[in-house]
């Protein structure tokens, strides 16, 4: 490696990450820019790459790279690609390597049609239809389990767009929300359990827009319209947009994450607000843990909004202990060996006289490895903090994720090796307390049945192939 290193995603790769968000616009001149946009709210959802992929009248363009949204896209690049269709993704992998080949759209063209696809989510049976296509014949371009589909439409393309997407889509097992995107038409195609969040909304011209957050659509002003349901196909072109619902409804599982950590706080996801849940989330833990301090406090800016519904429930002071520094670019000379736990104070510094002789609540948002943590409690401990308790906004993460979210083996995962005293031990804490089960449900104001809880809980509402596990396992 380099010198020169990024070592806000050295930070970064200690939380979990998410794989992806999309956005499609159809019906503005403008489409790619406002794509570029709606790109640049969803960037929390992925920093490894971008692209964006337009048609103008039939003729398709695409831009792709590996980078934030701004560093990828110039006036220039947008200028383009001109029409009034596009769609775009940002990455994060958890399903093939980190490279521009896997970066997405993915768009081939196959007997005089053009098609690409956007893909948040894991498909758990990839492997499978993967192993299943090549033997048929099928040459693959990259590792991605997003290109599964655009081997199964370029095979049924003969029977026409709805009956060629029912009869791709029948073969998927798993978590997908996607946006797929012909010369004239844009797709969204939600699975069944509704895993991933994805939404309509119109802008003033009467253009359409689809996200992943609804903070997409604030950003380039559009009306939330609804949610694309579970199970929905939504085609929209320039006679209609219209829906059809192939498979039987099912209960949902809408990933309860999402909530407590991925999406944006200013975004309504599964018709809930994400700020007002944290907030409850904080509120429930301070009635479920009842520990006294003199003052709660967030690690910016992961448990901001559950600290303040602990301290406005408990009626112990916020404050904000750890200062973040704002200018830490995406890049950083890497200190040395020595220069033990540099790469969390260059971000966060402790304010030494709020903190000494100090009873201290930390509110988190999640523990995965705990690696960061530790550091984070150490620095309190050397600023002079008598006592550091840590409130958790959900519960103990014991179990991987198949669906979407890096989640290691349960072998890297903290809660899954200790229990929870070892766990406060081993993060140098006084006191640890998670938010149970029921709370965290409680919070978002649905009942428990509509929710995945996998990662607490163990019980997978998909269940992947063996093939499948055992390379996650090996990630």
């Amino acid at each position: 490696m380099s010198d020169i290193v990024q070592v806000e995603e050295n930070v970064k790769h200690r939380r979990p990450k998410h794989e992806c968000g999309v956005c499609g616009i159809f019906g503005h001149e403008d489409a790619a820019k406002l794509t570029y946009f709606g790109l640049y709210a969803l960037q929390h959802r992925g920093q490894e790459s971008a692209g964006i992929v337009a048609s103008d009248d039939g003729n398709v363009s695409i831009h792709k790279a590996m980078g934030l949204v701004p560093e990828i896209f110039s006036e220039d690049i947008l200028l383009g690609l001109p029409g009034s269709m596009a769609m775009g993704h940002v990455r994060y992998s958890t399903t093939g390597a980190s490279n521009v080949t896997n970066s997405q759209p993915l768009m081939v063209t196959h007997k005089g049609c053009t098609l690409a696809v956007a893909h948040n989510g894991n498909l758990v049976n990839s492997m499978e239809l993967r192993q299943d296509l090549e033997d048929k014949g099928s040459i693959f371009q990259t590792s991605m389990d997003s290109e599964v589909v655009l081997h199964l439409m370029a095979r049924t393309t003969h029977l026409g767009l709805d009956r060629a997407i029912v009869e791709s889509f029948s073969c998927l097992k798993g978590a997908y929300s996607i946006l797929l995107m012909t010369e004239d038409t844009l797709i969204a195609v939600r699975d069944p359990g509704g895993f991933r969040p994805l939404c309509l909304g119109k802008l003033t011209n009467g253009a359409w827009i689809v996200a992943s957050e609804t903070c997409a659509l604030d950003l380039v002003e559009a009306e939330y319209v609804r949610d694309v349901e579970p199970g929905e196909v939504l085609i929209i072109n320039k006679e209609e947009i219209r829906s059809i619902f192939p498979w039987p409804k099912q209960q949902t599982s809408f990933c309860i994450f999402e909530h407590v950590y991925f999406a944006r706080p200013d975004s309504d996801i599964f018709g809930i607000n994400v700020y007002e849940s944290r907030k409850r989330m904080g509120a429930i833990m301070a009635r479920e843990a009842g520990v006294e301090g003199d003052f709660v406090m967030p690690f910016p800016d992961s448990g901001n909004y559950a600290a303040i519904g602990f301290s406005r429930a408990s009626g112990i002071p916020l404050e904000m202990g750890m200062i973040r520094n704002h200018y830490v670019g995406r890049t950083f000379i890497q200190p040395t060996q020595s220069m033990r736990d540099f790469n969390v104070r260059v971000k966060l510094n402790p304010v030494r006289s709020l903190l000494k002789g100090k009873r201290v609540i930390i509110v988190e948002d999640s523990i995965i490895r705990g690696t960061t943590g530790r550091s984070r409690v150490k620095a309190l401990r050397e600023a002079g903090a008598k006592e550091v308790h840590m409130m958790v906004s959900c519960p103990p993460t014991r179990h991987a994720c198949y669906y979407g979210i890096d989640f290691p083996s349960s072998d890297q995962l903290i809660a899954a090796k200790y229990s929870v005293p070892e766990t406060a031990d081993c993060l140098g804490l006084d006191s640890l307390h998670y938010l149970s089960t029921e709370g965290l449900v409680e919070a978002t104001g649905l009942p428990a049945d509509h929710f995945c809880l996998a990662c607490f809980d163990g019980k997978y509402p998909v269940e992947p192939d063996r093939n499948f596990t055992k390379s996650a396992l090996e990630r």
